[in-house]
């Protein structure tokens, strides 16, 4: 069996070009990894925290003409540009521009990073350096190995035992070769590919080494064939000669009419091979998807559907799949387990580890259930897998399975019975969805569909439960939330179960403006900025001081502009996780009455907020003060220009303004006595203070 698991985002790609994401490359460790794209910038990031560590550019005029690599003996990185000049820098430096770099004689191809040994060089011609032999000598002769018409297409570096190999493809007048340079001692062997009648050229190549012998793998007209080539040749190759290389087909894909344009194959066990650009043989046309498949048993063990373009490039480092597509570079955890014909066709038996006589149970065949064809349809109407017989099966499966299992099939099974809703509108197994999503074994991107399911069916005890569970929905389906439950009538959600939710915001309405002591709402000195005396835009008052009358406070109006069931929705949404970026261009979809709202709705939380209520409301979930005020900042940075020019708003912006004076006279007085509250503490720490002592302590 094997599993995607919850994506997330890595980056955002400034301009992908046609060709995408240039390159990604390992670098010192498993969590970092060096990223070539637009043909001007390097960037390092740390996969587990999603951070840049450090990100280089070329000059205008230049362009990055092969990936950047590290090079672990001197801890630095290489960078080729404009096809002959290689550049070589530290993590300390700031530019590339002033690092070392030499001109070579002829232009290079491609560079390949080595475990613990200098990057190879691999010339446009088929020659081949080390890169330190290379920079000892930048304007050495190189020598040319392939005709003027050959062309390389790919090439890889695999690491053998004690053995270094460097493979590279290419194609001349639609015929196809494998190169292999071998070193210590230096041998270049050339094989002829096997092609199919039409000489297809293959859209991706990979090549792993294991069980002692390197396996070539490459993906043409939907097939992916196999080539085996041994690590230590029982022959000697005779020099000038090309040696046919058989293959065999490891993998048919289900390519439909169309004709695959960017695709990639890539093996990620000995069993399994991830694959993009690849319909997926149950979605419809207009879909692209990251699949795993089988190549044992020849089965999809999981797939995860891709938005925006697809430019057919795919790399494997420690367990994860990194997937450009779109304008974001997405990271997939994934898993494969050992391969056997149970596992592949979803049969694995169950055994019960408590009482022996139940006997095994079989995990439910879903094909009676979940076939979404129109004769399939027509039998469901008539009783046959209806949604209660749907709900019963769920039940029995979640009971009979072992949590390893739950992980993997949880978001098939959904994405299965989502199909169905979508070839079926009468079919809505809403407690189904419900048994699946409180597992917290599904997440978004095992059942991208489900969510935006939700919304169509106005289902929003069901939306609450994947707000509050999915931890990668994607910005624009957060958005697409956000405005459908924005344009919804107070009264059409009321009868919408919302359980602890609910309860906090009827608490948070409840509670009174002003305490009971008189006090205002004023805590450890903070108050809310509207209830303050001074306005800035007031003039400057010519009577004497402590002539002047006292100003009477602003009326305001505490009551939430929003009814108890659309804030609790709304709550929900403030507090999914989200990318600045990202979120900022989907929100210029709201129109301007739903920003108004929304914008008063976040007020109102700021200002209970302000007065400390929401801290004496038990709640399980409830947004904080810094989650309501950076989608404040995210709605005006999106809606300034036109709230700016909508009468109704200029109350709302006047009152927003003093949010932002309020926290900005907080801040600096809390400033002002930083320092010696700094001292204080030193202090303390610095002597030893008796059972009982008077101390004067002076602020300045």
């Amino acid at each position: 069996m094997a599993a995607l698991y919850e994506s997330y985002t890595l980056c955002a790609l400034a301009d992908t070009g046609p060709e995408g994401t240039r390159a990604i490359e390992p670098d010192r460790d498993r969590d970092r990894v060096v990223i070539t794209e637009s043909g001007r910038a390097v960037t390092v990031y740390k996969v587990s925290d999603q951070k840049p560590l450090g990100s280089w550019t070329v000059k205008q005029g230049q362009c990055i003409t092969s990936p950047a690599v590290y090079n672990p003996p001197t801890k630095e990185y290489v960078v080729v540009t404009d096809e002959k000049v290689v550049r070589v820098w530290k993590d300390e430096d700031i530019s590339i521009e002033k690092a070392f770099k030499a001109t070579v004689s002829a232009e290079v191809y491609r560079l390949h990073s080595v475990p613990d040994r200098e990057p190879l060089v691999l010339f446009r011609h088929g020659a081949v350096r080390f890169l330190d032999s290379l920079l000892a000598a930048p304007q050495q002769t190189i020598e040319e190995v392939l005709s003027e018409e050959e062309v390389i297409r790919w090439s890889a570096a695999v690491q053998m035992e004690q053995q270094l190999v460097l493979l590279f493809s290419t194609e001349q007048r639609g015929q196809h070769c494998l190169y292999v340079q071998r070193f210590s001692p230096n041998a270049l062997v050339k094989h002829r590919l096997e092609t199919d009648s039409t000489n297809s050229t293959p859209l991706s190549y990979a090549a792993t080494y294991r069980d002692g012998n390197i396996h070539l793998l490459y993906l043409c007209n939907g097939s992916v064939y196999e080539s085996v080539l041994q690590a230590r040749p029982t022959v000697p190759a005779v020099s000038g000669t090309v040696q046919a290389l058989p293959r065999s087909l490891l993998l048919k894909l289900p390519v439909g009419e169309g004709e695959l344009t960017a695709a990639s194959a890539l093996p990620v066990d000995e069993s399994h091979i991830a694959v993009v650009g690849v319909p997926h043989p149950l979605a419809g046309a207009g879909k692209d998807y990251l699949c795993l498949w089988n190549t044992h048993f020849q089965t999809l063990q999981a797939a995860r559907e891709l938005a925006g373009k697809i430019y057919g490039q795919l790399w494997c480092f420690s367990g994860k799949l990194f997937v450009p597509h779109g304008k974001i570079l997405s990271v997939i955890p994934f898993e494969c387990q050992k391969s056997s014909l149970a596992a592949a066709m979803g049969k694995l038996k169950q055994t019960s580890g408590t009482n022996e006589s139940s006997g095994p149970t079989l995990v439910p065949t879903w094909n009676a259930l979940l076939h979404s064809n129109q004769t399939q349809t027509q039998e469901n109407s008539r009783g046959v897998g209806s949604e209660k017989e749907v709900q019963k099966q769920v039940e029995e499966f979640l009971h009979g399975s072992q949590p390893e299992e739950l992980q993997l099939t949880a978001g098939r099974l959904a994405s299965a019975l989502v199909m169905r809703c979508q070839a079926d509108p009468t079919f809505y197994p809403q407690a189904a969805f419900t048994q699946l999503v409180q597992t917290n074994y599904l997440c978004h991107s095992g059942c991208p569909d489900l969510l935006v399911l939700t919304l169509e069916k106005n289902d929003f005890r069901l939306c609450q439960l994947c707000l509050q569970l999915f931890q990668d929905i994607p910005e624009a389906v957060t958005c697409c939330c956000l405005k459908t439950i924005l344009s919804f009538q107070d009264s059409e959600l009321e009868q919408v179960d919302l359980e602890d939710g609910l309860l906090f915001m009827k608490a948070l309405t409840q509670t009174a403006e002003v305490s009971d002591d008189g006090d205002s709402g004023q805590h450890n000195g903070f108050c809310p900025p509207v209830l303050e005396e001074e306005i800035c835009d007031a003039p400057p008052d010519s009577e004497a001081p402590g002539t002047r009358p006292a100003r009477e406070p602003l009326a305001l109006d505490m009551s939430c502009p929003v009814g108890l069931h659309k804030g609790a929705l709304l709550n929900e949404v403030l507090q999914v996780p989200y990318s600045d970026s990202l979120l900022l261009p989907h929100l210029k979809d709201l129109n301007v009455p739903q920003v108004l709202l929304f914008l008063q709705y976040l007020r109102f939380l700021y200002l209970k907020y302000s007065q400390d209520a929401h801290s004496r409301i038990p709640a399980l979930r409830k947004p904080t003060v810094t989650q309501i005020m950076d989608w404040v900042c995210l709605l005006l940075d999106a809606h300034f220009t036109v709230l700016a020019l909508t009468p109704e708003a200029k109350s709302l912006l006047t009152s927003l303004h003093k949010f932002v004076r309020s926290q900005v006279k907080l801040y600096s007085e809390l400033g002002k006595i930083e320092g010696s509250l700094e001292a204080l503490k030193k202090s303390k720490q610095s002597r030893e203070i008796g059972q009982y002592s008077i101390e004067v302590i002076e602020l300045f």
